[in-house]
């Protein structure tokens, strides 16, 4: 079983976008996932992390949901 994090960037106001993440992968993988949790962080971080290896950085790839829930089904 996997954890995946999701960082986010709090004073950028990101922390919807790491709840729908959070939502569709919990939703997706349900027991598959030990844990989907958020992180707290600053200057316009959104990272999400699948045990420890980074999927999806937003300074590197445009924001897509659907694309962070294929990612994280290739890790699983």
């Amino acid at each position: 079983m996997s954890t995946v994090e999701i960082e986010y960037c709090v004073p950028c106001g990101f922390l919807s976008r790491a709840e729908d993440v959070q939502h569709a992968l919990l939703s997706t993988f349900g027991e598959q996932l030990d844990a989907v949790t958020l992180a707290t962080g600053a200057n316009g971080v959104f990272v999400v992390r699948v045990d420890d290896t980074v999927i999806f950085d937003k300074s590197e790839d445009e924001y897509d949901v659907d694309e962070i829930v294929r990612r994280v089904r290739d890790r699983l």
